[in-house]
C-alpha cells in the first residue's frame, strides 16, 4: 500500500519543518509520498522542503489563498497513493507512527480512520494545558478521540486517513468550519467502513495562545449548527453541553447575587476537580493551572460560538440558505 500524506499550509515553515524531521524518524518500512500545498502563503516553506528533498519524497505546490478545504482537496487530485493521510502542519508523529498504522490497516484494515492527539513532553506548558482543554472526558465528553466518548468517533484532520476508493464516491471537503466531521458523516452515510486506531496518535501542538485558542474553539461551536443544518440528526447531546455550561455559570452568577452565595460552590466543585485531573495528567501545578483556564475557555469559547450561530442560523432562518450551498461537494 503507497500512501499520500497530503498537508495544507499557511505560514508555518517551522511547523512544516518538524513534521518533516518526524517522518525521517520513522522506523519500518513503508511506501509514501508527501504532497503539500502551500496556501497563499506569505512566508512561505519552499526553503524547508529543498532541505528533505533528498530523503522524503515530496511534491511541493502552491495556489492562491482558498482555505483549508480547497486546500485538501487540490492535494487530493496531486496524490498517486492508494491511501490518503491528512495531518495539520503543527502536528509530530511519534516515530512508530507508520509502523504502528501499517500493522493495524493489516490487521483490521478500515477504508476510514482516525487517531487520538497528545502533547510532546516538550510542548510549552500553554500548549500541554490547551491539549488537556480538548482532550479531556470533563470538557469535550471524549469526542477527540479519549477512551471514554459520549458520542461516535468521527475522525478529524489533525490525524485522519481515508481509501481513494472514498474519495472517488464521497469526493472532497466542503468549505465550512467543522469540514472533517462533515467529510466522515458522508463516508458512514456512504457505507464504508470508520475505526478508531488509539495507537496511531500524533503530537499535536495547537493553538500558541489562549486569544488564538478562544477565537478557534468559537468557530467550533458555530460549526456544529452548520452540520446540525446539514445532517438532520447528527446534533448529539454532548455537542450542546458547552452552552449548557455557559448558560448554566451566568445563572450561578445571578443566584448567587440575588440569593446565595452557596450557589458558588458547584464552579468551586468543578474547577478543583479539572485540577485534580489536570495535574494528575500533567504532572504539573503550573501545568494543571492553566489547563482549568484553558478548559473554561474551551467552554465558554465553544459554548458562545453555538449560542450565536443557533440564533442567527435556526431561529432567525439565515442559516437555511447557506447549508444549501453547503451541500455542494467538491472534488
Amino acid at each position: 500500500m503507497k500512501y499520500s500524506i497530503i498537508i495544507p499550509v499557511y505560514n508555518r515553515p517551522d511547523e512544516v519543518e518538524e513534521l518533516l524531521e518526524s517522518l525521517v524518524n520513522q522506523t519500518g518500512n513503508f511506501s509514501f509520498e508527501m504532497v503539500i500545498v502551500e496556501d497563499g502563503s506569505t512566508l512561505p516553506c519552499d526553503k524547508v522542503i529543498e532541505q528533505y528533498k533528498g530523503r522524503l519524497s515530496i511534491s511541493y505546490h502552491t495556489k492562491p489563498n482558498t482555505g483549508r478545504s480547497d486546500t485538501r482537496n487540490v492535494g487530493m487530485e496531486l496524490a498517486k497513493g492508494d491511501y490518503f493521510l491528512f495531518f495539520d502542519s503543527d502536528c509530530v508523529l511519534p516515530p512508530q507512527y507508520f509502523a504502528t498504522l501499517d500493522q493495524i490497516l493489516s490487521e483490521s484494515y478500515s477504508d476510514c480512520f482516525g487517531g487520538p492527539d497528545a502533547a510532546h513532553e516538550s510542548f510549552s506548558s500553554v500548549q500541554k494545558a490547551i491539549s488537556y482543554a480538548m482532550t479531556s472526558f470533563f470538557t469535550t465528553g471524549g469526542i477527540r478521540g479519549g477512551k471514554q466518548q459520549l458520542e461516535k468517533f468521527k475522525p478529524r484532520t489533525f490525524n485522519m486517513g481515508f481509501s481513494r476508493a472514498v474519495y472517488e464516491k464521497v469526493g472532497g471537503f466542503r468549505d465550512m468550519f467543522g469540514e472533517d466531521i462533515d467529510l466522515s458523516i458522508r463516508i458512514a452515510d456512504a457505507g464504508f467502513s470508520i475505526a478508531l486506531y488509539r495507537d496511531a496518535f500524533v503530537y499535536h501542538r495547537r493553538r500558541v495562545s489562549f486569544r488564538k485558542f478562544y477565537k478557534q474553539v468559537r468557530n467550533f461551536g458555530s460549526g456544529r449548527i452548520s452540520l446540525a443544518l446539514l445532517h438532520k440528526g447528527s446534533m448529539k447531546l454532548v455537542h450542546t453541553l458547552p452552552a449548557l455550561f455557559l448558560v448554566g455559570a451566568i445563572g450561578i452568577i445571578i443566584l448567587s447575587v440575588f440569593l446565595s452565595l452557596w450557589f458558588w460552590l458547584f464552579p468551586v466543585f468543578y474547577t478543583l476537580l479539572l485540577l485534580a485531573d489536570a495535574f494528575i495528567k500533567t504532572k504539573s501545578v503550573k501545568t494543571a493551572l492553566l489547563a482549568v483556564w484553558a478548559s473554561y475557555i474551551q467552554l465558554v469559547g465553544y459554548g458562545w460560538g453555538f449560542i450565536t450561530a443557533f440564533v442567527q442560523k435556526i431561529l432567525l432562518g439565515r442559516g437555511l440558505e447557506s447549508s444549501e450551498t453547503l451541500k455542494k461537494v467538491y472534488k
